[in-house]
């Protein structure tokens, strides 16, 4: 006799009660997304504005050239001193050492975020070469976190974290797919009892309403406009895994310097010498590199490839190599503001170099296979690095061999120090 058993139908409660935990998330997860992606929207266009006074109004005013080296060196180390008082003084001393801080974390005091913001608005004003992603991220967790508890003291906090955290990717990116590999990536290492996407569903729409935010009101692209790649061969995934091998290579330079360089700055002890000589550096190394190593470098990218085939490989390299250093000075010193988006165009101008060096691989492919293997080192997020670059080649054929060039790349950065620091200055791996 048979065995065998009809499943059992699930009961009424069974069905429900997915309904009764998730219907509740809707309303915090569309607040916290809309008001991450605002102050992203605010803090973005005020800094914007700061630049324009900073870089053309004042010196047009004065006759001088704005991108000239005397003005790059006085500006980035007037940033130094302004952005050094507000480390001083601010309550809160504008948050912890961002060398020691990622995408997300732990929420930091309310009292805090006002710095943080001053500091990470006037850094990407003054031309440092750090991006705002670490600032607002960590600003929209302190705010989402203080408020939730308060207003809705039986969520457990760390729901707040990760609404806040991806609402603001979602906001960054202009897209929910950004954040939703994201917090992916984090939840298999925390695995629960509920499906994935119970437990994706609020920090999605999280991020899908910080990302429709942003594209109602600023249409953000990444695309670069590179020449679209229609029909990979061989050729082409050959170069892919060697590019971004490389890239991984040159980006994992960095993160094993990063831990002498800061605590090279540490031993100044003082914000008001540690800023002051890091934008005095800075300011240097854009006098050497030019304008396209100031600044966060999502717009540097864009003028670096509309002119593909116009610049020499060692002008390339030089651009690489000086925004690099530039990433370590800024990120080491203390300056606020994130290491993604100067990775970025690292990868990009490391792309460039491949492709100058041997003409017959394809821009799409140089570029976005440099730009995998540099945040590979540098982040260790696996489904960003493939996301940045296949969004930066706005090119579908990509992807495929993007995901075959990234295994070789993760074998070479796999255990190897990232561009992250522990509390006690060590690198985190």
């Amino acid at each position: 006799m048979s065995t065998d058993r009809a499943p059992a139908a699930p009961s009424p409660a069974a069905d429900e009660a997915p309904l009764r935990v998730l219907l509740p998330q809707i309303l915090p997860a569309l607040v916290v997304g809309a008001g991450s992606g605002l102050l992203f929207l605010g803090i973005s266009a005020l800094s914007e504005e700061f630049k324009h006074v900073l870089w053309e109004d004042l010196p047009d005013a004065l006759g001088i050239g704005g991108y000239s080296s005397l003005w790059m060196i006085t500006m980035l180390t007037a940033t130094g001193v302004a952005v050094g008082l507000v480390v001083w003084k601010a309550p809160g001393h504008a948050g912890p050492d961002p060398a020691t801080t990622g995408l997300g974390g732990a929420p930091i005091a309310p009292g805090a975020v006002p710095g943080l913001l001053l500091a990470g608005t006037l850094a990407l004003a003054g031309g440092v070469s750090l991006g705002p992603e670490n600032p607002i991220i960590a600003s929209n967790i302190a705010l989402a976190y203080w408020a939730g508890r308060r207003l809705a003291p039986a969520v457990p906090g760390i729901a707040w974290i990760s609404l806040a955290t991806a609402a603001t990717i979602g906001a960054l990116f202009g897209t929910p797919v950004a954040a939703a590999l994201v917090i992916s990536e984090a939840l298999a290492g925390h695995p629960g009892p509920d499906s994935l996407w119970d437990r994706l569903f609020a920090p999605l729409l999280a991020a899908g309403t910080g990302a429709m935010t942003t594209q109602l009101l600023a249409e953000p692209t990444f695309a670069l406009g590179l020449p679209p790649l229609t029909d990979p061969g061989w050729e082409d995934l050959l170069a892919a895994l060697v590019i971004a091998s490389a890239a991984a290579l040159f980006g994992l330079a960095a993160c094993y310097l990063f831990p002498y360089v800061h605590a090279a700055a540490r031993r100044l002890r003082h914000p008001m010498l540690m800023l002051p000589l890091g934008g005095l550096v800075l300011g240097l190394l854009g006098a050497l590199g030019g304008h396209l190593t100031l600044f966060k470098g999502l717009e540097e990218i864009k003028e670096l490839t509309a002119n593909i085939g116009g610049w020499s490989s060692g002008e390339l390299a030089k651009l690489a190599v000086v925004k690099l250093v530039a990433l370590l000075v800024a990120a080491s010193c203390g300056f606020r503001g994130g290491r993604i988006f100067p990775a970025v165009f690292i990868g990009a101008a490391f792309g460039l170099l491949a492709q100058a060096l041997v003409p017959e691989v394809h821009p799409a492919v140089a570029v976005s296979s440099a730009v995998l293997g540099v945040l590979l080192a540098t982040t260790r997020q696996g489904w960003i690095s493939l996301f940045t670059g296949a969004v930066l080649a706005a090119s579908p054929a990509v992807l495929a061999l993007l995901c075959l060039a990234s295994l070789p790349a993760w074998l070479i950065v796999t255990g190897r120090p990232q561009l992250e620091l522990d509390d006690n200055g060590r690198s985190l791996r």
